[in-house]
């Protein structure tokens, strides 16, 4: 009898260790490691780590595993368990995200990334863009800035002869309907682009500039009230990966997920910005705001990117898209 005792008790132990084996996520990103995402990707997952009492790890990798537009289907096939994309990056594919890259949104990553994930839950998800991986959360980051290296840009007519680079999306559908000469290329390559003069500026957020290091490259920043852009991203798990993940833990993960991970995001994109903005200004770069008369030419030059979205995201399941767009507007109002 003792016997028996034992061994249920080490079949009891043994069941216990095996459904509380650690899960080590490898995380995948494609900007450097200083980096605000980088940052906040490894940060997140720790923090994950923590609530579940160290049964979720992470590591993250040395470099990405494939360039960034490539980065879904890299989680999707298991080459990473945890990334983020921005959905422009392949062009054609994901039509939702678009709402939040509109112009004149907001001039925080907090409340966008919050709305645009309130919005995603009550409408978006349903329509299973992400098909084949776990969405942790949808994001933006700040608002979108004219820079460039070559003269102070204060209308329309200024951005004549200059070449950007834009990393897809709205952004590249702004541009056409400015008449600017956009080159489509991800992030990480401003730097090569503008040193070479292949592109002689960047739509960009603040903390661009300093997290490629810009800030010795650009000589003006023009930024428009309420963001010249913004651009939608999606932070995925491979769901393989997912489903092996007890289901306590998945329940602590999704706590962690949705308007939690947005916010937590937003806020490090928001931080940067700010400190970006103080090195622009040691660095001698001169910044101006759009003056009403400059917004008024913009809104009237992209008026129609908000209606041709919504007949695209209508064909595509999303009923009422124009009223959803308004009411994302309307809850960036709201967070706090």
């Amino acid at each position: 009898m003792p016997l028996l005792k034992t061994l249920s008790a080490a079949a009891l132990l043994a069941f216990a260790g095996g459904a509380s084996a650690q899960i080590t996520l490898t995380l995948s990103s494609w900007v450097p490691p200083a980096h605000l995402l980088t940052r906040a990707q490894s940060d997140w997952c720790n923090e994950v780590g923590k609530a579940t009492s160290g049964r979720i790890k992470c590591n993250l990798l040395p470099k990405a595993v494939v360039p960034a537009p490539g980065t879904f289907d890299a989680v999707k096939d298991g080459l990473a368990d945890l990334s983020y994309t921005v959905h422009g990056y392949t062009p054609g594919r994901f039509t939702m995200g678009k709402m939040a890259e509109m112009p004149f949104l907001g001039d925080s990553a907090v409340s966008t990334s919050v709305a645009y994930q309130r919005i995603y839950e009550k409408h978006l998800a349903k329509l299973d863009e992400h098909k084949g991986v776990k969405v942790i959360t949808v994001f933006t980051h700040g608002p979108g800035i004219i820079f460039n290296t070559k003269k102070a840009v204060n209308s329309l007519a200024d951005l004549q002869g200059l070449k950007f680079r834009v990393g897809g999306g709205v952004v590249n559908d702004i541009g056409k309907a400015l008449g600017v000469n956009m080159t489509l290329k991800p992030a990480p390559e401003s730097y090569e682009l503008l040193s070479s003069g292949v592109v002689d500026g960047t739509w960009f957020p603040d903390e661009s500039i300093v997290s490629f290091k810009l800030d010795k490259l650009i000589k003006h920043r023009t930024a428009v009230p309420g963001g010249l852009y913004n651009t939608s991203f999606v932070m995925i798990m491979n769901q393989a990966t997912w489903d092996k993940i007890p289901k306590a833990d998945q329940e602590i993960i999704n706590k962690m997920s949705g308007e939690f991970a947005a916010r937590f995001i937003g806020k490090y994109w928001d931080d940067t910005d700010a400190a970006s903005r103080d090195a622009q200004k040691a660095a001698g770069v001169a910044s101006v705001t759009a003056s009403p008369a400059f917004v008024a030419e913009f809104k009237a030059k992209t008026a129609a990117l908000e209606e041709a979205w919504a007949k695209d995201a209508e064909a595509k399941g999303l009923k009422g898209a124009a009223a959803v767009l308004q009411e994302l507007r309307a809850e960036i109002a709201k967070v706090k």
